[in-house]
């Protein structure tokens, strides 16, 4: 355990989870060991781990202001719509199945053990994926079809597993029906959004009760350490993307779940 200042510890939560929340490796993983690193659990119920993403959703929002400006000025323009309709479809499971599992999955899943096997075959099919699928006919993201957002969305629901990776779901759930690469990164993006904002606020709503002050500072904290990283990481990763394959989050993710699996057992 790291004995630190405790609003150092939320800046450094802050920062890993800017870090994590948009490459396929899990930031809810990463939050739940590194809090556990750092003996960091002064908010109950892992609210912290949970509502700094409003800092990675604040960053797409700042990247990508244009883009989302032009949308909702324009929403009645065909492109638009189709854009905001497929929004809508893939995140209609979240709230959905959300909702119907919320308080299951807080009570159940959230231990070394399912991150640790989460982490190892989600790494697993990373590599599959990349390595055998090959054709992408879907090269830009007004193409992206109704049922294929659907289906998206529902991908994403399996990140609900702690150690499954939000973005890693929906972008290889993407590549699965013929996304393109960079598409599927943007469009997870772009969900994040609501998903992540709804998750967020709907988990402080759940245990406003026994927040106090002091928890609404660290997260606070933790949010604008968030916020920063997480606008470094989106513009790398969209550099990245565009000469990498996602094979070597995959091989991280194996060998980080095996660390984490030989710790717990």
């Amino acid at each position: 355990m790291l004995e630190l200042p405790i609003f150092f510890k939320a800046i450094l939560l802050g920062i890993i989870e800017g870090l994590t929340e948009f490459i396929p490796i899990s930031s809810t993983a990463h939050l739940i060991i590194f809090s556990q690193i750092l003996n960091f659990d002064a908010v109950k119920n892992n609210v912290f781990e949970i509502a700094i993403q409003i800092g990675g959703i604040s960053a797409i929002a700042v990247i990508y202001f244009k883009k989302l400006n032009g949308i909702l000025l324009k929403f009645y323009e065909k492109n638009n719509q189709k854009f905001i309709d497929n929004l809508a479809l893939a995140f209609i499971p979240a709230v959905l199945i959300g909702l119907l599992l919320h308080d299951f999955i807080k009570k159940y899943l959230f231990s070394n053990l399912v991150i640790a096997f989460s982490l190892i075959s989600g790494g697993l099919i990373i590599i599959l994926v990349e390595k055998f699928h090959k054709k992408f006919t879907v090269k830009k993201i007004e193409e992206i079809e109704k049922p294929t957002a659907l289906a998206i969305g529902f991908f994403q629901c399996l990140a609900m597993i702690p150690g499954v990776s939000r973005s890693g779901a929906t972008i290889i759930g993407a590549m699965l029906f013929g996304v393109e690469r960079k598409i599927a990164t943007e469009f997870s993006f772009f969900l994040a959004i609501p998903t992540i904002g709804s998750a967020c606020l709907y988990d402080i709503y759940k245990n406003y009760s026994t927040l106090s002050f002091d928890d609404f500072e660290l997260i606070l904290v933790g949010v604008i350490a968030s916020f920063i990283s997480s606008l470094i990481v989106i513009k790398w990763l969209l550099k990245f993307i565009g000469t990498h394959s996602f094979i070597s989050f995959g091989y991280y993710r194996i060998a980080i779940g095996f660390l984490i699996l030989f710790f717990s057992l």
